[in-house]
Order: structure tokens, then sequence, then C-alpha cells
């Protein structure tokens, strides 16, 4: 049984009469009249035991893009059903008032998914609420409650009902704008006349007459004696490499960068998306992209996924990896590429350059891969270190500013020390770091190294 503000305000009528004659039963009669009046409001009132509810929810929907999850009412209660129906959604689902209302529902003033219905019996009416999730993952729908008031408004029954939804909500892949430029220089790459390019990763082109300044090296002798002429051979970049991305899900990856309040995302979230354009980019030059989010156990794997199936399939494994408070176990990751890629690779390491981790973690490890292996060490920078090295104003902030310098310099010395192992190493803010690591793959496509 519930009892609206209508009742309360009711029976604060009886007030009134106490303040104008004291010493007379006007205020028990009319609390006894105003409960009455509810308890026949509340026998009036429809069962809401006796309303069919269903749940319509997409599958997916990108993070921070909007999604509508639909109740469907049916009375089937044998009276008139006035009530607020709510649709509980957990804070980061963003569950807000949904669109194309019909004139048996309208919002309620308490908040989001929350609907005024008035329907008579037999009939069903759809409810929309309006999603925009804050967070990757699977965001679970809570009951459905339904607060069925009486004719007067007074008070009515309510009973919450267990109607299961799900959400995925996958990552936001903002950095997909970085694309469409990206793709245009690998077909400018791929198109080029007379690509002059040594080493691994190449595919023979064409023939051409030999100009001067060519490398002799790239004589063709047979077809020099068939032509009578000197002619070379021309490369272009090979394709069908393999790439192998490996997201570390460790403990480092749960540091938020970005925000002095420790309200930005974690550095895993930038990661997700250097990995996701990464992978597009080497999908449309033809590459073979595996994917492996790893800390002691493999929390996520891409094996085998081309073409049109390559990013949804990355999209829809990388929704529900979050970060997990453990140390890395890098020999493990040696184990895991070493294990898919009996070939020489491009293998891209997400994960973070703090030197402890590094040292301790990484460095040991590295040179077994660079011996097999092109490696790219990808990290995150945090802003906020940043803008704490340009603080001069305050005792603390010189303080905070040598901290901030005395870090670089030992970030400094640890990229130093894992280039001097063989990896090529790309750092860069949170919004820098998919286009940057992109232009790294580029150039060692360019220069043959793939």
């Amino acid at each position: 049984m519930v009892v609206t503000w209508r009742a309360a305000a009711l029976m604060g009528l009886g007030v009134i009469p106490v303040l104008l004659l004291p010493a007379n039963g006007t205020v028990l009669v009319w609390a006894t009249v105003v409960v009455l009046v509810c308890v026949v409001d509340i026998v009036l009132a429809a069962s809401p035991r006796r309303v069919a509810v269903q749940r319509r929810v997409p599958g997916s929907v990108r993070l921070r893009a909007e999604a509508t999850s639909e109740l469907v009412l049916r009375n089937a209660s044998g009276r008139r059903l006035r009530a607020v129906v709510r649709d509980a959604w957990g804070p980061s689902a963003g569950a807000g008032p949904g669109r194309g209302r019909s004139e048996r529902v309208r919002p309620a003033s308490g908040g989001s998914g929350r609907h005024h219905v008035d329907l008579p019996d037999g009939e069903a009416a759809r409810l929309p609420t309006t999603l925009v999730p804050t967070r990757r993952g699977d965001r679970a729908a809570g009951g459905v409650t339904i607060r069925s008031l009486g004719p007067l408004g007074l008070a009515g029954r309510q009973v919450t009902l267990p109607v299961p939804g799900r959400l995925r909500v996958l990552p936001e892949f903002a950095s997909r704008k970085h694309l469409p430029s990206r793709l245009a220089r690998l077909r400018e790459m791929d198109g080029r006349a007379a690509v002059q390019i040594r080493g691994e990763g190449t595919e023979f082109d064409s023939l051409r007459e030999y100009v001067v300044g060519d490398d002799v090296r790239s004589i063709d002798w047979r077809a020099t004696a068939r032509r009578r002429e000197v002619v070379v051979r021309t490369w272009r970049p090979e394709r069908d490499r393999r790439v192998m991305i490996v997201l570390d899900t460790g403990r480092t990856s749960a540091a938020r960068v970005g925000a002095a309040d420790s309200t930005g995302a974690p550095r895993l979230d930038s990661s997700i998306e250097a990995a996701l354009l990464l992978a597009a980019l080497a999908g449309h030059a033809g590459d073979r992209v595996e994917l492996v989010a790893f800390d002691r156990t493999v929390r996520s794997r891409v094996v085998g996924a081309a073409g049109p199936r390559l990013m949804p399939a990355m999209a829809e494994s990388l929704a529900t990896v979050d970060p997990v408070l453990l140390e890395t176990d890098w020999p493990g990751v040696v184990t895991q590429v070493r294990t898919r890629m009996t070939q020489r690779a491009l293998v891209v390491l997400l994960t973070t350059l703090d030197p402890a981790a590094v040292e301790n973690g990484l460095l040991p490890v590295v040179d077994q891969l660079a011996r097999n292996h092109t490696v790219v060490v990808a990290s995150v920078a945090d802003e906020e270190v940043a803008g704490l090295r340009a603080g001069r104003e305050t005792v603390s902030e010189v303080y905070d500013a040598a901290a901030a310098a005395r870090g670089d310099l030992e970030r400094t010395a640890v990229t130093t020390m894992l280039r001097r192992y063989g990896a090529d190493v790309v750092e860069a803010l949170p919004d820098d770091l998919a286009p940057r690591l992109a232009d790294e793959y580029l150039a060692l496509k360019a220069a043959g190294r793939l």
C-alpha cells in the first residue's frame, strides 16, 4: 500500500480546526474520514500484479550513443490502470525520458525512466526509455516498479516485477575520425610507382628500366639479358602480414588519466581506442590482425576475424574488458605471442611506461620478443603531469614540478632501454595515442619492416 502526497495534504487540512477550536474532536474525525477514503481508493485501484510487462532492449550500442529500452504493458486487471511506472537501470546506463509517447503515456516528474500511464482494461501501451550509457560493458536492467493509484489519486498499490534485460555497451571508437586520413596515406603508399624498398616485409611489384641512382642490387640480370637493356625490380609493401595487439589489463591500466580530480577515463580505455584504430587500418591494408587482453590470464581474444567481421569482433570482445588489480605476467605475454606468432610479425604492446612496472616486468622480456618480431610499445601519457611541470607560483607547485620532471627523466631512461633492446616506443596523451600509433604502423610499413 502506498499513500500519495495528496493524502498527506488532505490530512494536513485537519490541523486548521485544531488551531481555531482546540477543544473539539474534529482532528480525529477528519483523520478517520481521510483513512477511509484512502482505503476505498486502494480497493478501487487496478491490481499491478495483473499487468503483463515485456521488455525490448537492443543487443548492443556504442558508448555514449543513444539506445531505447521499451516496456510493453498490457492491462489485464479488469479495471482502468492509473499508474506511475519506473523502468529501473543503473546510473551508468544513463536512463532518461523516451521519445514517441502515446496519449496514454507521459513522463513523470520523479526522474529518469518514469512514466505516467492511464490505460483502460484489456489494452496495451509502450513505454520508451532513452539510454545513453557512460561506461563500457554489460548494463543490466533492474525491476519494473508499478504504482497503481485509485480514482482519487490518494493511495494505491505498488509492486516491483522482475523483467530481465541486458544492454552491451561497446567501446566508443572515437578515434575512427582519424581513419580516413590514414587510409589515404595507405593507398598512396600502395599505389606509388617505382617504390624502392629493401629489407623484410616486401613483395615484388614490377620491372622497369634502370635509371641513374637505382640500387644495383635491384637489377634483374635475367630480364636484362632477355631485353638487352638494364632493368630493375620494384617493390611494394607486403600485404597479408601478421599483427598481434597485446592489451595490458593489469593494475597499471586502471589508473585514470586526463583529470586532476581522478574523474578521467582509465588508461585502458585509451589503449582500447588505439587498438581499434590500428586494427581497422591494418585490416584495410590486408594484414591479419589478432588481439589478446592479458594480465595473468587471457581476458579477451580475437583470432581469425578478417574483412567486415574484424571490427565487430574487436568491439564485442573489448566491451567487457576491465582492469584487474594484479601485476601483469610478462613472461606469460611472451608465451602467448610465441604460441600464436610462429613467423615474424608486428607485436604491439599497449601498456604503461611507468619506470617501476617496466623495469620489473616488461624490460627483462622485451628482447625475447624483439629477436623474432617487430615490437612497438605504446603508452598513454598523463596530461596532468605536463600541467604539474609548468607550476612555479608556490612552494608546493615547485615541488610538484620537480617531481614531475624527475618522473619524465625516469621514463626517458626506460624508453631508451626499450629502444636499445630493439623495441619502438610511442607515448602520447589520451586523445593522441591512437593516431600516433597508426602513424607508427604506416612508417614501419613504408620502411619495409613489416
